[in-house]
């Protein structure tokens, strides 16, 4: 137990405040998986050796949870604690389904580990080479010790050698030094070396992803997650709308979670627990089951069913001089074009906006969002991101969310897919016909919030980032193009290109 005069300490980072837990009548665990912190062993891969469905190992989350069972403090009833690395592990432990396990709190999360967190819409995700290496690990409670690849380890010979051969020959890698590096030296990084030859879903992922396996879950759930962000909002929303148990849904400010270390929203989580764990009526549960942080309107709203049932989903029209409409364009054929360069010839970032006049009254949103655009380009393949933005009266504009799409993996599964979020296979790429006219759908993370009276949305579209977009307080960066592109985007009589949007009467 720490010193309550000692400010941060290992534990708390993402696990949560002890000294208050503590405080509050419960026993607070910080666990060092194996092969991370002081535990011993090896993690393997991304996943780490005892995930739970490694298929090697008996998971670590189980025998913890049932090991604490059984000690002389502990009643015989477990929950769990923490956000990201700390809330995927909980999604982990309730799929394995120990039995002293009986509800879990997981916060800031992924399910889906290919399109969550390694490549969003396709496009290679820098999060897992900054977090390893030291750019993003000081704002986590995950610490590698002995991480071991299992593309090197597991796999025969024949396809290891295969798949590192196509991923040194990816033109995009051989010109970003970092992960080229990497490729030649994969004891740097195992887990993200594993990654890299990984980019197209599959099997790799689907063992590796608690998304596929949600129908193992039989305890309570309190999920939660912050709006707007590219990696974890969907997990959030995703678990809270496919499972069929006892449930809550919390959807945040940012300045309740991107502080490290973590010690804010304890009281709501406490309640929670005090209700299963130790049966006290808190009256948690006669509460709306959902409760959603509003920006621009800035206030909590109580819903009931996700996606919100009075949802009108409007479109938005990109126009001839930078206008959104919600109208579209008839007669203008001609397309609107920016250049992107690589970035070991320039770091400008060239980008297209579209915006609509002062809106005359308040428009809330509330759901996922996608931008649906005809396009061509001068290469066989690009990336292309897009950022929603409240651009105010003054003219500053503020960021809501973003998304990704990698033009090769732009083939659409029109059966899973729904309004405002297109779903992508990425079991293949298909190069682009330079010059074809193609048609792009783009999922952007969820938002809850309100474009006041006199405001303007403004949606950008562009093709590298920068760690000042949304989403990226981790440094997160995707890799970039490595050839000069044209892009032409078509917003004319028969290619309507639009924004969607779930505005909320």
């Amino acid at each position: 137990m720490p010193d309550k005069g000692i400010a941060p300490w290992d534990g708390n980072i993402e696990a949560g405040d002890s000294p208050y837990i503590v405080d509050h009548g419960y026993v607070h665990i910080v666990a060092d998986c194996r092969g991370t912190g002081y535990s011993e062993g090896e993690a393997l891969g991304v996943s780490g050796r005892g995930s739970g469905w490694a298929g090697d190992a008996p998971p670590d989350e189980y025998d913890l949870i049932e090991w604490i069972a059984q000690q002389p403090w502990c009643d015989g009833n477990v929950g769990m604690f923490g956000i990201s690395q700390f809330g995927a592990a909980q999604t982990r432990a309730a799929i394995q389904q120990p039995p002293h396990l009986k509800a879990i709190a997981p916060i800031e999360f992924h399910l889906d580990l290919y399109r969550d967190l390694c490549y969003h819409g396709g496009v290679h995700c820098g999060f897992g080479h900054e977090l390893y290496s030291g750019g993003g690990q000081f704002t986590s409670g995950w610490a590698p010790r002995n991480v071991v690849s299992e593309m090197m380890t597991k796999r025969p010979k024949e396809e290891f050698d295969r798949l590192l051969e196509r991923a040194l020959n990816d033109r995009d890698i051989r010109h970003y030094s970092v992960l080229y590096h990497l490729l030649k030296y994969p004891y740097k990084n195992p887990s993200h070396f594993d990654v890299m030859l990984n980019p197209l879903d599959g099997p790799f992922y689907w063992e590796k992803s608690a998304g596929t396996k949600l129908d193992k879950i039989k305890i309570p759930v309190f999920a939660g997650n912050l709006w707007g962000h590219t990696s974890y909002t969907r997990g959030a929303l995703d678990l809270y709308r496919r499972i069929d148990l006892p449930k809550k849904l919390i959807m945040m400010p940012h300045d309740i979670l991107d502080q490290r270390p973590w010690r804010s929203f304890h009281d709501t989580l406490l309640r929670w627990y005090d209700h299963w764990l130790k049966g006290i009526d808190t009256g948690m549960m006669e509460e709306p089951p959902m409760r959603l942080w509003v920006s621009g309107a800035d206030k909590w709203r109580d819903e009931y069913e996700w996606p919100l049932p009075t949802t009108r989903w409007t479109q938005f029209y990109l126009r001839s001089w930078e206008g959104l409409s919600l109208e579209p364009e008839l007669h203008s054929d001609e397309p609107d074009c920016y250049l992107q360069q690589p970035l070991f010839v320039s770091s400008k970032r060239d980008s297209l906006k579209y915006l609509t006049p002062p809106l005359p009254e308040d428009l809330t949103i509330i759901g996922p969002i996608s931008l649906h655009m005809h396009a061509a380009i001068d290469q066989d393949d690009t990336n292309f991101q897009v950022i929603l933005s409240d651009v105010g009266e003054g003219g500053s504009a503020r960021s809501l969310t973003q998304g990704w799409l990698k033009a090769s993996h732009r083939r659409l599964d029109e059966k899973k897919s729904k309004p405002g979020e297109p779903y992508h296979p990425h079991r293949q790429q298909e190069p682009v016909v330079p010059g074809d006219i193609d048609e792009y759908a783009v999922g952007l993370a969820p938002v809850a919030h309100v474009f006041k009276a006199g405001h303007r949305i403004q949606v950008q579209i562009l093709s590298m980032d920068s760690i000042r977009d949304p989403g990226q307080h981790h440094g997160v960066f995707h890799l970039p193009i490595s050839r000069t592109t044209l892009h032409k985007v078509y917003r004319d009589g028969k290619h309507r290109s639009h924004l969607l949007l779930p505005v909320i009467p």
